[in-house]
């Protein structure tokens, strides 16, 4: 079982950046595709960035492409997301999950919750004025 733990939330101003970073523990990410979801108040968890286990391939969903980026450190075993040019809308718990594919996960990753099975228990994001 893969241990996650998010840092790095906050408060900030519209227009502005955050780097969250997810540390795990009892595997290597080798083992792992990450992914990043949110929940804002109100609305159901939503994919929002993932990296395959390989660390080459990442993805994003659509609101915050061009604006997020997905990376990870394999000597830390850790993940990051930057955010920038945050919007209102990027409020939310920010949580990280790990699905295990160190090879069916190695040249993709997905963005539906299902496909994970070890998750962290989030950071809170709030950008507002």
């Amino acid at each position: 079982q893969l241990q996650l733990v998010e840092s790095g939330g906050g408060l900030v101003q519209p227009g502005g950046s955050l780097k969250l970073s997810c540390a795990t523990y009892g595997w290597i990410l080798d083992y792992y595709a990450i992914g990043w979801f949110r929940q804002a108040p109100g609305k159901e968890r939503e994919g929002v960035s993932c990296i395959s286990s390989s660390g080459v391939v990442t993805n994003y969903e659509d609101s915050v492409k061009d604006r997020f980026t997905v990376s990870r450190d394999t000597d830390t075993n850790t993940v990051y997301l930057q955010m920038d040019n945050l919007k209102p809308e990027d409020t939310a718990i920010y949580y990280c999950a790990g699905a295990w594919g160190p090879v069916d996960l190695s040249t993709k990753c997905f963005l539906w919750e299902s496909q994970y099975a070890d998750w962290g228990r989030g950071t809170q994001v709030t950008v507002s004025a």
